[in-house]
This record gives C-alpha cells, structure tokens and sequence, in this order.
C-alpha cells in the first residue's frame, strides 16, 4: 500500500479518505478494497519516514483534516518503485505443497486437491466474467486487471492440467 500511496500523491496533496477513493476509482471492483484505516496507518509510517508531509488543515464546524504532500524522498521513491521489476516467482505455492505431501501424507489424494483447486479457479473466473460485464468498460484500468486475473487463472488451470497427467 506503501508506494501506491505515494504514486497517487503525485499529484498534488491529498487526505486519507480522498486516497481510498481513488484508488477505488482507478482500480474498480475487481481489486480488493483499501481499508481506509489501513491507509491512515501507513499514511503515518510514510509521514515518519520522511516520504511524505502532513498538514492539518482546519474546517469550520469539523474536525481538523489532515492532508499529506509527497517529499522528495518520497518522489524519488515512487521513481525507484516505477524502475524496478516486479518479479514473483512461484516457487513458493502453497497449493504445490499440497499436491507434494499429499501422498506423503497419507490423508489426501492429489488428484482430489487438484480437482478441487480448479472448480476454485473456474468459480473465480465466472465471478470474474460476471465483474468484468458489470464494471464499467470505460475503466481501461479495471478491464486490463479483471483481464490479467483471468489470464492468469487460465494459465493455472492448464498447469493444473499438467500436474494431473503427471501424477496419475
């Protein structure tokens, strides 16, 4: 949350509330929704850190809001973020354990876990489908990650595929 936090102040200072909404805005309903607690937490470590600036900022008949600029630590940050890659290997996949020590188990058939996993997936690529019909298609955001999610979920289920021919 860190760093998207600070990619959208950017733009200009911001509160916490104002943030969650973007976000909400930009990402729609396929990402999971920020907790606006969440933000105010880690609005606070990046104001600590030195990242970003607060400002309390006084409204008649309300409490004070406290708004947040980005500092050049925090720009330089959000460049470092934007050059780096992201690269997450799944060699560390939980389901795969699963399917490894099933056998070693003795207490579930890999074939099972494997079936069970891709009725998940193809759940999850139907809610997916529903999402992306209902989302709206000007949101290019939205329908590149409802797109990306499936593309993923369909390159999971073939590997799913695979593991089945190889351990049956």
């Amino acid at each position: 949350m860190r760093l998207p936090l600070l990619a959208l102040l950017t733009r200009g200072p911001a509160h916490g509330y104002e943030l969650k909404q973007d976000l909400e805005k930009l990402l729609g309903a396929a990402y999971p929704q920020p907790n606006v607690g969440q933000i105010y937490v880690t609005l606070g470590r990046l104001e600590k850190s030195g990242l970003i600036a607060g400002e309390d900022v006084e409204q008649s008949g309300r409490p004070n809001k406290r708004t947040y600029r980005l500092t050049e630590a925090g720009r330089e940050a959000v460049l470092a973020w934007f050059d780096e890659t992201s690269d997450e290997p799944r060699v560390r996949d939980e389901f795969f354990m699963k399917i490894a020590l099933a056998p070693e188990s003795g207490l579930a058939d890999p074939i099972d876990v494997i079936n069970r996993q891709r009725r998940h997936y193809l759940r999850t690529m139907r809610d997916l489908s529903k999402l992306a019909a209902s989302e709206d298609r000007d949101n290019k955001v939205s329908q590149l990650l409802i797109e990306g999610a499936m593309l993923h979920l369909q390159a999971d289920l073939d590997w799913l595929e695979r593991c089945q021919e190889e351990l049956e």
